[in-house]
């Protein structure tokens, strides 16, 4: 696959004005987003993710290491190579809130030296697509969050670029916008296959519309893999277990020092162990603590994951997640 988008070993240390201490966000950065994918670039907060997204984007030049896209250095050719990408970043968007919804459209894109000619037809698509009809002569500022966001993500289209960068799409949206926002996405990467990178607590649009994702936790990557490899894989050691009886303190205490990950509920009679199995032969340390009270096992299932759960569970640092 050809590669659109190179980072290279970046790293990004800040210094405190009070106190003068250096606190590294980003540390010895490396992955690729290829062309046609949509990539999920990942994180909790604080872990580097937002630094990174800015080095990408050229709003923030890295200490250390390069960035290049369609072969250009953001660094040495800024301009050149932000010619190849458009962004919705978090909290700044894309948007003049005095112009209406047609005016915002048709200046961003003129700015990219598109004709008024070449970009009606486009226009007037992305107005329907995402249900903007009837609110193209509206100023901005009188439009709910839902329809800025919108608004926001069409103008990024417009650019025509290779590639679109969506910082959280749909933070703030109430539900029905959000997964009227999701299933937008979903149609544009079916269709236009543009190369996408999507940042988001979103889970949901994650599992949806992302092909694979890059992780980044305390400001290096701990994971870049496909979402379908990840899902799969836990899934495989995901396991809920019901019990025709509680266990006693001592076997709790065993249970959750041996699988720290593991879920525990305890009901008057009965109760429910729900645990990722990470070595084969774990099953048998598991068995062993039951075993100690000849704890009634009634039944062992396999449990459904989603990429949620398979998110909390790299983070907090569960270990042999990567892929052969």
């Amino acid at each position: 696959m050809e590669k659109v988008i190179e980072v290279k070993n970046i790293s990004k240390t800040y210094v405190k004005r009070k106190t003068k201490e250096s606190i590294t966000a980003v540390n010895d950065i490396s992955f690729d987003v290829y062309r046609g994918e949509v990539l999920g670039l990942l994180g909790p907060n604080g872990a580097g993710k937002t630094s990174t997204i800015k080095m990408i984007c050229g709003l923030l030049a890295q200490d250390q290491g390069s960035i290049h896209i369609n072969g250009m250095d953001v660094r040495k050719d800024r301009l050149k190579a932000l010619r190849h990408i458009s962004a919705v970043l978090e909290g700044n968007r894309n948007l003049y809130w005095r112009l209406t919804v047609r005016e915002n459209m048709e200046y961003f894109a003129g700015n990219r030296g598109r004709s008024r000619r070449e970009m009606t037809n486009q226009i007037e698509k992305l107005i329907i697509q995402f249900g903007l009809k009837g609110k193209e002569n509206e100023l901005v500022n009188g439009l709910s969050r839902g329809m800025q966001q919108k608004l926001a993500i069409a103008v990024a289209l417009l650019a025509n670029t290779e590639v679109i960068l969506l910082d959280e799409p749909t933070l703030g949206l109430d539900v029905e916008i959000s997964y009227e926002l999701r299933e937008i996405l979903k149609t544009i990467v079916k269709e236009d296959r543009r190369t996408i990178i999507i940042s988001s607590h979103d889970m949901p649009v994650v599992q949806e519309l992302c092909d694979r994702v890059t992780i980044i936790n305390q400001g290096t990557v701990i994971v870049d893999e496909k979402v379908n490899n990840l899902l799969e894989l836990f899934e495989t050691r995901a396991y809920s277990i019901k019990l025709g009886n509680p266990l006693t303190e001592n076997q709790e205490s065993q249970l959750l020092s041996t699988f720290p990950l593991c879920t525990y509920k305890r009901g008057p009679l009965q109760a429910l162990v729900e645990v990722n199995l990470e070595r084969s032969d774990d099953i048998y340390d598991l068995i062993e603590i039951f075993k100690a009270e000849r704890t009634i096992v009634e039944s062992i299932d396999r449990a459904s994951i989603d990429f949620e759960q398979v998110f909390m569970k790299v983070v907090k640092g569960e270990r042999n997640y990567a892929m052969a």
